[in-house]
């Protein structure tokens, strides 16, 4: 990765904090253009170099709601093993936080192994600062969403089965109830759909596979 992989956008600090954001990437000046970019829309930004300072990190800070993870890192930087890895033991640590991947243009079936360990979404390099943090709000969009239905209970319903997976199970739970509302709330329109969760249509279409949503189930 290189500093051309972000084309920086300037704009303005907000008010308050929008929550906490957690970037692993081996490569330093990267990591201080995505903390600029995410200090200054109002995000709390930690750091993480390699796989075993990232679980460090996750291990302490329970608030951490997004992570922003490139998927190349030492040792093995021409490879997915260590970000993999990462996104393996988020969900053994039983961690909340949403995965955002990147990923090189050429690198789709990398990034859709990828969301098949866990990663919530992926972002194509190079990419533009406003993407990153369209792509931050929809991540905390679903953490958020999470939260509030772990804080009613909700997650609780129907997961005897799922229960033993661990919490990925519980935020893939939580994940489909949002996605199959809101195409409820659309009539099933997947362009309005994607708009309102802040998602690509190729999204969407990712969920109505994954989660074998028809027409007639909404």
């Amino acid at each position: 990765m290189s500093d051309e992989d972000f084309k920086l956008m300037p704009c303005e600090p907000p008010a308050s904090a929008e929550g906490t954001v957690l970037l692993v990437d081996d490569d330093a000046a990267l990591r201080s253009a995505l903390r600029n970019v995410l200090d200054m829309r109002g995000y709390d930004v930690l750091e993480a170099d390699c796989r075993k300072s990232a679980l460090e990190v996750l291990g302490k800070k329970e608030h951490i709601g997004v992570i922003i993870l490139d998927l190349g890192m030492p040792p093995a930087v021409h490879s997915t093993e260590e970000g993999l890895a990462v996104i393996r033991a988020t969900s053994e640590l039983m961690h909340p936080a949403k995965i955002i991947v990147l990923t090189g243009q050429d690198e789709e079936q990398s990034a859709l192994e990828a969301i098949r360990e866990g990663a919530f979404d992926f972002l194509s390099k190079p990419a533009r600062a406003e993407d990153i943090v369209q792509a931050v709000k929809r991540a905390f969009l679903f953490h958020r969403n999470d939260q509030a239905m772990a804080a009613e209970g909700m997650t609780r319903l129907q997961l005897n089965a799922k229960v033993a997976d661990g919490l990925k199970a519980v935020r893939e739970e939580a994940e489909e109830k949002l996605v199959r509302q809101v195409l409820k709330d659309t009539g099933f329109n997947v362009y309005q759909s994607a708009a309102r969760l802040g998602l690509k249509r190729e999204s969407i279409y990712y969920f109505l596979k994954k989660f074998e949503i028809k027409r007639d189930d909404s």
